[in-house]
């Protein structure tokens, strides 16, 4: 797809928190790190927010600014989460597989696991939200322990175990992580996950990168770079573990840290998440800023050879090493998460800076916005998050690709049904487009042009007006969720414009609609939504405009007799036929990918992909449930309402007020006229009695009136 030249794109720079003009350092070659996946359970949603973002913008970034781009990823296969799920794995599995399993002993584990979980409730510096976490947990393998029989089959005591797998896997760990060393146990679980990383992003279709990198094959090349870090006066060494002397780096005229979030260069928590689960603590550090570039490994940690002992990287330095071994000193881009700006990027920039003796290792920073599910934060230690394949079971790649595009890259975002239903309705509303032009360009002579009237004028003026407020758009930061809005406005004219042309009886412009379509179709194409762009619309290219050659023309001369019957019956009210025909148009037609519409100017037929066809009868088929199930309530609602009302109307107004203790004289019609103690009621007492007494007179005669 072609740009429209001025004005220039301009990005979102993390670092100067505005808007800049993009300049490649080296012409027209983009250099772009991405953070990769730490690799050691499914993918969720909040990583197809950052790769899918990341996949669109390098996309337009090359196809429709024409950048060279070279986009480098890592995978985090080495890290303390890694290490932590391996062991715990193994240990459980070990654990379960014992011949030796019995009940007395579980229990007795599983008690000590709810211990710790009780120590981590009662804490009063845990997260609410982590606290309502590990009660749910509790609760539930409590009533599992409730549920085991008093003589336990194996199988039952291994269900129990399974229930209980998280905390029980943590007081294993606790007992005997220390004993697991065989490195093959922690790379099948980053080998694992990363297969299926990838699988995902395939499925999203997400580009992969033009170079992965991983941890575990750059070990080496990291403590080289830990060491020369060390040589220029900014790293220490420490029983074995190597730290990086923030004061020092401070302390630079050349250097200033953190860059991105300086305000939270005292956040104590996120310093402590940076440094891993399983960091020995602050004892050797010179100061808690300090961050490890190099671990020494405990028992039951990988380890690998260094000048300061057997150990294993940091996490931060592992991205400085892999980028740097490809785009060197300096880089274009470097994207990530909101979450990793501090202190992961930070981080990152500081070493690299460091190590290289510069003060701008990355010229643009570009971060995706934190996704929420259904209106709460998306926390994988929370255990809220959707996986991508849960996801994928409820939606297509497509759909979620949309919602994605039709919310802005660096804002938060609400994965919910409502966010989903309105990227929904924004692929149907492009199908439909697409199925009017081309039910508008079937058969018409592309060869055959007229003379354009107001109308056709009008359209390519919005048309050409459109195309420039997208570019500005996409310029502007690739504001994709203007480009969607903007998109919309232009459909929804054309829409109204062929409608217009069909009523009047004459033909829209041809090449007209067909500039139209294929610019929408480039235009999805340019953000991943459609593979290829040759054939108007969301079709393969190739198959479907053959497809369309070969059988639309039986298929509306099979519409055309359709109709002629149809409107025999309609004629002798022949209801048996006319069901038969919406049959025919409701059900039979979009089984095989085929919507046939009822028009005035006569039948219309149109290809679509069956599962969209068969997804909107779906929707359809809810919506009368819900009407119909509404409707039901409502007649039973009525119908008791009437019920009530009618045994209320048994009693006669003259009975109503006689066995009420608070009335002591009553008129010739049995309304009250004296209180208990024989008072003569006053005179707003006896007008409200009165108007009770009409009201009741109306409601018996109405059901009963025959009585007196």
């Amino acid at each position: 797809m072609e740009s429209m030249g001025v004005p220039q794109l301009q990005l979102f720079n993390s670092y100067t928190r505005q808007k800049e003009v993009f300049v490649p350092r080296e012409r027209n070659r983009v250099t772009w790190y991405g953070c990769g996946p730490t690799v050691y359970d499914a993918s969720h949603m909040g990583h197809a927010r950052a790769y899918i973002t990341f996949d669109i913008m390098r996309r337009v970034l090359r196809d429709y600014f024409k950048y060279d781009c070279e986009y480098v990823m890592n995978i985090t296969d080495l890290d303390d989460k890694i290490i932590l799920r391996a062991r715990q794995n193994h240990l459980f599995e070990q654990y379960i597989a014992q011949e030796t399993l019995d009940r007395d002993t579980v229990l007795q584990d599983i008690k000590e696991a709810l211990e710790r979980l009780d120590v981590k409730i009662a804490d009063p510096e845990e997260e609410p939200e982590k606290k309502k976490m590990y009660g749910k947990a509790k609760d539930a393998v409590q009533a599992a322990t409730v549920a085991l029989p008093e003589s336990p089959a194996r199988e039952d005591l291994v269900a129990l175990c399974t229930a209980a797998k998280d905390p029980l896997s943590a007081i294993l760990d606790k007992r005997k992580g220390s004993t697991v060393s065989d490195h093959s146990i922690f790379s099948s679980v980053s080998r694992k996950w990363e297969a299926e990383f990838h699988r995902d992003m395939n499925a999203l279709n997400v580009e992969a990168p033009d170079v992965l990198k991983r941890v575990t094959e750059c070990v080496p090349e990291i403590a080289a770079f830990v060491q020369r870090i060390i040589d220029n006066g900014y790293g220490y060494e420490a029983n074995g573990s190597v730290y990086f002397d923030v004061a020092a780096f401070r302390g630079s005229s050349e250097h200033n840290y953190p860059k991105l979030l300086p305000e939270a260069a005292a956040n104590a928590k996120a310093l402590e998440e940076g440094e891993g689960a399983l960091s020995s603590g602050a004892g050797d550090k010179r100061s808690q800023s300090d961050f490890a570039l190099w671990k020494a490994s405990k028992p039951g940690e990988p380890a690998w050879p260094s000048p300061w002992g057997q150990g294993r990287p940091g996490w931060h330095i592992e991205c400085s090493v892999m980028a740097s071994s490809v785009l060197n000193d300096n880089m274009d881009i470097h994207s990530g998460g909101v979450d990793l700006k501090f202190p992961h990027h930070d981080n990152e920039c500081a070493q690299s800076e460091a190590y290289y003796g510069n003060d701008k290792w990355v010229n643009y920073f570009i971060h995706s916005g934190h996704l929420h599910i259904e209106g709460h934060k998306m926390s994988k230690s929370l255990k809220n998050f959707i996986t991508i394949k849960e996801a994928l079971d409820q939606y297509t790649a497509r759909q979620i690709r949309l919602m994605f595009l039709l919310h802005n890259w660096k804002a938060t975002l609400d994965y919910s049904s409502h966010s989903m239903m309105t990227a929904i309705s924004y692929e149907k509303m492009f199908n439909e487009f697409f199925l009017n032009v081309s039910s508008a360009l079937y058969g018409a002579d592309p060869f055959s042009f007229f003379k354009p009237d107001a109308e056709d004028r009008a359209i390519l003026q919005q048309f050409k007006a459109t195309k420039q407020h997208i570019h500005n758009a996409l310029c502007d930061s690739i504001d994709t969720p203007l480009v969607m809005q903007l998109s919309k406005q232009l459909i929804t004219a054309v829409n109204v414009y062929i409608k217009e042309k069909e009523a009047a009886g004459s033909a829209p412009q041809a090449a007209l609609l067909r500039q139209i379509g294929r610019y929408f179709t480039e235009l999805l194409a340019l953000f991943g939504v459609v593979e290829t762009p040759e054939e108007i619309g969301f079709h393969a290219a190739g198959a479907q405009g053959s497809m369309e050659d070969a059988v639309l023309p039986q298929l509306l001369a099979f519409a055309h007799t359709r109709e002629a019957v149809r409107q025999t019956a309609l004629t002798k009210k022949d209801k048996a036929v006319l069901k038969m025909c919406d049959e025919i148009r409701d059900d039979e037609l979009p089984n095989v990918g085929v919507r046939l519409e009822d028009k005035e100017q006569g039948p219309v037929v149109k290809l679509v992909d069956r599962e969209i066809l068969m997804q909107e009868r779906e929707r359809e088929l809810a919506i009368k449930r819900e009407k119909e199930r509404k409707k039901a309530e409502a007649a039973a609602k009525r119908a008791k309402e009437e019920e009530e009302k009618r045994e209320k109307a048994k009693m006669r107004p003259q009975d109503m007020f006689k066995n009420n203790p608070a009335y002591s004289q009553f008129n010739e019609r049995g309304v009250p006229t004296h209180d208990k103690d024989g008072e003569p009621l006053p005179k707003s007492a006896l007008k409200k009695l009165e108007k009770q007494w009409k009201a009741q007179d109306k409601l018996h005669k109405k059901y009963f009136p025959g009585e007196e």
